[in-house]
């Protein structure tokens, strides 16, 4: 009997075909019934029920899963951007006020508990209101601005105040949908993280404001001159405003800008009011406009501001534990000693007393340096003079450690002899000397060692040198320091001990890297220090022998807090007796010697000039009560800082001592700031 196969060729359901056996073969893959068979028309396009449930469900399990895989593979930054955490160093005179900000981002951290709550609510009211409440993120937001990217719009709107701080200081400014999504993810996480608070204080912190301004205390200073404590309501919602764009916003910039300003800003005040953060009286006490200042010129680093700077950080890096890295990202307040009255007084003087210096008319004119250094009792640097513009000369001429001091070093010869006395015989007893012991003052007489004339390497004595080739006869050396008599001061620092006279100068402040040959020379200014410590060192005749190293900076805080610095502290350097004796000397050139013209800066200074036999540099050195003032005068190619002579210099007779133009200088400064 023939068996015949149920559902001959082509028959069946459709579902496979069978073997010769009769068993079903099925397809491994069936093509989905789409465009749909059986159907005519529009219908034969539509999608079943069930096929819509399966794309549907598809599409949501994707979108859970990369949702997940973004969240688990997104961390957040340990680090912020070096741009959201770069502030400013702001610097200050000594009355407080603001010297110089230095740094490529103009922003200054500030706690939230100083911004006042209306002006927090002010920003919270126009950039997220729901900000409290939120996760972080707002879901419409997301998808407003997901569409506003597909359609190539702005993708910035929307945002939650999470959302932009994330933005601000974890990832970039760029318009893409991965930020985007990057930026949502991250916020979620740092909702969860950080308290709100915290996140508001970093978005406060590290938005842009315009005029340079990155934060709102540096916002409050650039539109309003205030600390941002001191802001009120109606001046918050401005700021705010300036959050949709400062460039739109601010007033300064157009009076487009200034209708759009004044419609947020009343916006603002009124959401305010809606959101119960004003009261309706206080909002009707708001109906004139907050008008910022013009726009300020930022502090920079001309005239002599950018030597203050510079002595003030260089200070800081070298007596703190702060790290040039650690200073270079900003952040840190300096409080320094200088005094502006005293700056500016102190610049004047140099520029009265130089007019008549003309480098294109005369040759003895050219390459004029000045550098001038006033130094308080207690080592506080008050003023300096570094040069003509820290712009056009960075070299700072009152740190200057290559110019000789002269004869203005034979005060400190005359303190050594007097703390230690002199030993005229080698390995004799030494003996004390007075400001009465005498001294041969004529010009060139042999300087003597205890075996006889000193002699140098080149064959030859060396001989004292008085300014002008003057002889004194016998002098006292009181008396020769009173008329600046260079020959005793030459032989008392060979009787002394070179060394000796070294130490008393190193116990002075001199540092040892500035002390010249020790030879006969010594004893008349070969060494070299800055004005400064030739201030600071005088300083210590009018102070009874007490003596600080000079410090520039008084204290240093960063976001507030103070940080750890070195300051120096006083040390005895010479007996009160000696220092007595010198500063009497030093008055007695003013009354009747050789620093008479000092005498008009007041009757209780003391004071030096200094000259160099080969006429490279002119000094006065001197003090008063209150500050002790330095300036110096040379002529030198800062390329390689060779010395040139001061003769001739201004248009000035042969015979004029070099002297004579700092003594100027310091006469004026002393008059009117000292």
């Amino acid at each position: 009997m023939r068996l015949h196969r149920v559902g001959g060729k082509g028959g069946g359901n459709g579902g496979g075909d069978e073997d010769q056996t009769g068993r079903r073969r099925r397809h491994p893959l069936r093509r989905p019934d789409y465009p749909r068979r059986g159907r005519r028309g529009i219908r034969r396009w539509l999608p079943s029920w069930r096929q819509l449930l399966l794309l549907t469900g598809a599409g949501a399990v994707t979108v859970t899963a990369l949702a997940a895989w973004l969240y688990a593979t997104t961390e957040v930054p340990e680090d912020l951007n070096a741009f959201a955490t770069q502030q400013n160093n702001v610097y200050y005179w000594a009355d407080g006020t603001e010297m110089a900000r230095i740094g490529e981002t103009n922003r200054q951290e500030v706690p939230l508990d100083r911004v006042p709550e209306p002006v927090q609510w002010a920003v919270l009211s126009a950039e997220n209101e729901t900000f409290y409440s939120d996760p972080g993120i707002s879901l419409s937001g997301i998808g407003r601005a997901v569409v506003s990217m597909a359609t190539g719009g702005d993708t910035q709107g929307g945002s939650t105040i999470t959302q932009q701080y994330v933005k601000n200081s974890y990832l970039n400014q760029r318009q893409a949908m991965s930020r985007k999504l990057r930026e949502a993810v991250i916020a979620i996480k740092l909702d969860q993280r950080m308290s709100k608070r915290d996140i508001l204080a970093g978005y406060l912190n590290t938005s842009w404001f315009g005029r340079g301004s990155y934060g709102i205390e540096r916002a409050a200073a650039a539109y309003y001159g205030k600390d941002v404590s001191q802001l009120n309501p109606s001046e918050g919602a401005f700021l705010a405003a300036l959050l949709k764009g400062a460039g739109q916003f601010d007033p300064a910039l157009g009076e487009e800008n200034r209708e759009r300003a004044e419609d947020r800003w009343s916006w603002i005040l009124d959401r305010m009011v809606k959101a119960g953060k004003l009261s309706a009286a206080e909002r009707a006490g708001y109906t004139e406009f907050p008008e910022p200042r013009p726009q300020p010129k930022a502090a920079g680093l001309s005239g002599q501001v950018g030597y203050l700077v510079d002595m003030a950080r260089a200070y800081v890096e070298g007596h703190s534990d702060i790290t040039p890295a650690q200073f270079d990202l900003g952040g840190h307040q300096i409080f320094t000693t200088f005094e502006k009255p005293r700056v500016t007084a102190l610049a004047a003087a140099v520029q009265e007393a130089t007019k008549g210096i003309d480098p294109n008319a005369r040759e003895a004119d050219k390459l004029l340096k000045v550098g001038a250094a006033s130094v308080a009792p207690d080592g506080r640097m008050v003023a300096l003079y570094g040069g003509p513009d820290y712009l056009k000369q960075g070299y700072d001429n009152a740190n200057a450690s290559s110019v000789p001091m002269g004869s203005a070093f034979t005060p400190l010869v005359y303190a050594a002899g007097l703390g230690q006395g002199v030993q005229r015989q080698r390995g004799g007893s030494r003996s004390p000397v007075t400001p009465a012991t005498v001294y041969n003052g004529d010009h060139g007489v042999n300087v003597m060692t205890p075996e006889g004339p000193y002699w140098g390497r080149d064959g030859k004595t060396a001989k004292t040198a008085n300014d002008g080739g003057r002889s004194w006869g016998p002098v006292s050396l009181r008396s020769a320091i009173e008329q600046s008599v260079n020959g005793p001061m030459a032989q008392l620092a060979m009787d002394v001990g070179l060394d000796r006279v070294q130490q008393t100068a190193t116990d002075l402040g001199l540092l040892p890297g500035s002390m010249g040959e020790l030879v006969p020379a010594f004893g008349v200014g070969n060494s070299t220090p800055s004005a400064i410590r030739a201030a600071d060192a005088y300083a210590a005749f009018g102070a009874k022998g007490s003596r600080t190293d000079p410090y520039p900076v008084l204290r240093i805080t960063r976001n507030g807090e103070v940080l750890a610095l070195r300051l120096p502290t006083a040390v005895q350097a010479l007996s009160v007796a000696a220092a007595g004796e010198v500063d009497a000397a030093l008055k007695g050139a003013v009354r009747g010697g050789s620093a008479q013209a000092a005498a008009e800066a007041g009757p209780d200074v003391a004071a030096k000039p200094g000259t160099t036999v080969d006429r490279t540099a002119g000094w006065f050195v001197g003090y008063n009560a209150r500050v002790s003032t330095a300036v110096t005068v040379f002529r030198a190619d800062l390329k390689d800082m060779k010395l040139l002579s001061l003769e001739g210099l201004g248009g000035a007779a042969p015979d004029t001592l070099d002297s004579e133009l700092p003594a100027r200088i310091w006469t004026s400064f002393m008059k009117a700031a000292g």
